[in-house]
């Protein structure tokens, strides 16, 4: 895609990347220019990851060359890339948690830039760009938006050409990453290149200019994303049209099926956030929202639904009415609970086991397919071939490990996995984190037509977006108390917002009533 105009920042021409027999990168083009924020889309597995750590000098291409200038470069480390102006802000914070700010930034700072004068620049820098830190706090006692600020911070210190940003907003509450977009405009307008990386399409269309589009591996194609619709960019990516999720129908009054009832839990760990008099309760047929920034209890409370740790008392969790607060996830499952961790690899799923034998880990242990006998290989490897069909897993081969498949492969396999089982409850935690817009698309729409099907479902998910698009109500996890649900139709995502953040009282526009009746009253309003 070599242009006619001026001379790219940053340029890379026939990247090919290669894993053994797998292409990763096929004769990729990319310019980057100054003053520009650019925005790098693709499905999940399109090889956008792979081109990023080119670029920062974590991989080194198999074929083609990266310029800087029109120069051609070597970028054989990130000390390299850093060293040229390349810097990159991840999506999963590296953070030292015991580590003040300052320590945490002076650890990947040249000696040059170290030193007893770096909090002062640390604060310098914060009141320029409205990036505000204390450099003596600790970073456990750090919001996730402050963390993100970090990472900015130290980023900015060096004084980058070139910023790469991977999914800057995934943990940041609406005002937070209001905030983020006046700091990336501001450093656009210094002539600095951004290239961002996001599945948050209305994002992508605010803030950048140009895009760049892979699919397996391939640019296919380039576009101005303030001239498209979230919609067309989403198929620009796929190849095909996005089906839009299908409304869900209100609730039909269900009986209960989840109830959790004044559960009080210590922190299981040093950084890990306690649970204080939590209750709610979730009918068949609803579909209950827990918003919140990581690291406000949501892992906790997944934990203790699903009985990876017991209640301290047997009736704080119930199922179907059974008390199962000090029973295990085993029992659980047997009471026609299903459960989607947060982390698809090591938690939800084996990396080196086969689809098929992850396919059972879930099901080992209920009566009916013990019956069944689905422990055979055969069987697994039947159970395995319906999620897949059902859900469109992409992977290569006919019974993979499931650490080979692509993140949002591998968390439709896992979603479809507790679906198929036609659980009476499903606790799922970030359903669709990190995947494209057509695998959330299908993630979502499969957790509707399971509450269409009678069962209750609680969804874990910092996504305001996806919460409002499926949910029935949204109570906000923060600190480890959960606020009373709303329904989706009484209230706001600045509302919801504010309450990620801390604030005390819901919104103007935020009613709190009790789970039950507002459901309810909102299923049945003329």
């Amino acid at each position: 895609m070599s242009g006619s105009g001026p001379t790219p920042l940053f340029a890379a021409y026939g990247i090919v990347k290669r894993f053994g027999a797998f292409t990763a990168n096929d004769g990729v083009d990319l310019e980057i220019r100054a003053g520009e924020i650019h925005a790098l889309l693709g499905e999940n597995g399109a090889g956008k990851s792979t081109l990023m750590k080119i670029l920062y000098g974590l991989l080194e291409p198999s074929e083609g060359v990266v310029t800087h200038r029109g120069d051609v470069v070597r970028l054989a480390s990130p000390e390299a890339a850093r060293a040229l102006g390349i810097g990159m802000v991840f999506q999963h914070f590296s953070l030292c948690e015991n580590l003040t700010v300052a320590e945490n930034i002076a650890l990947v700072m040249p000696k040059s830039l170290g030193g007893r004068a770096l909090p002062e620049r640390i604060a310098r820098l914060g009141r320029e760009y409205g990036l505000h830190l204390d450099p003596d706090r600790p970073v456990w006692s750090l919001s996730a938006g402050e963390r993100q600020r970090i990472e900015i911070v130290r980023c900015l210190l060096q004084d980058p050409k070139l910023i790469i940003l991977d999914e800057p907003t995934s943990v940041l509450t609406p005002g937070e990453a209001e905030g983020l977009f006046t700091v990336l405009e501001r450093l656009r307008d210094e002539g600095r290149a951004l290239l961002y990386i996001s599945h948050r399409l209305d994002e992508v269309r605010r803030l950048c200019t140009r895009a760049t589009i892979l699919r397996g591996g391939r640019v296919v194609g380039a576009c101005n994303p303030q001239d498209e619709t979230a919609r067309s960019l989403a198929a620009l990516m796929v190849g095909t049209q996005v089906r839009a999720v299908t409304p869900k129908a209100p609730p039909a009054g269900g009986r209960e099926r989840l109830r959790v009832e004044r559960l009080d839990l210590p922190a299981p760990g040093l950084h890990a956030t306690p649970l204080r008099d939590v209750s709610l309760s979730v009918a068949g047929g609803e579909i209950l929202g827990i918003a919140g920034i990581a690291g406000n209890g949501q892992a906790e409370l997944f934990a203790a639904l699903s009985g990876e740790t017991p209640a301290p008392r047997p009736d704080s969790v119930r199922i179907d009415g059974a008390p199962v607060g000090r029973r295990g996830i085993n029992a659980r499952r047997r009471c026609g609970a299903a459960f989607v961790p947060e982390e698809r690899n090591g938690h939800a799923a084996a990396p080196s086991m086969r689809l098929s034998e992850n396919a059972l880990l879930s099901r080992h242990a209920t009566a009916p397919l013990a019956r069944l006998g689905l422990l055979q290989r055969g069987a697994a490897q039947d159970l395995a071939r319906r999620v897949i069909e059902a859900f469109d897993v992409r992977k290569a081969g006919p019974d993979p490990a499931a650490g080979t498949l692509s993140g949002g492969n591998l968390q439709k396999f896992v979603v479809g996995r507790e679906i198929l089982a036609e659980p009476g409850l499903l606790v799922v935690n970030q359903p669709t984190w990190g995947v494209d817009a057509a695998a959330a698309a299908q993630i979502r729409q499969a957790v509707i037509d399971l509450a269409g099907r009678g069962a209750a479902i609680l969804v874990i998910s910092q996504d305001l977006d996806e919460l409002f698009e499926i949910a029935d109500a949204i109570a906000v996890l923060h600190a480890g108390t959960l606020s009373a649900p709303v329904p989706t139709g009484r209230t706001s995502r600045a509302a919801v917002g504010l309450l990620m953040g801390g604030a005390d009282e819901p919104g103007a526009d935020t009613v709190a009533l009790p789970a039950r009746a507002a459901i309810r009253e909102a299923a049945h309003a003329p």
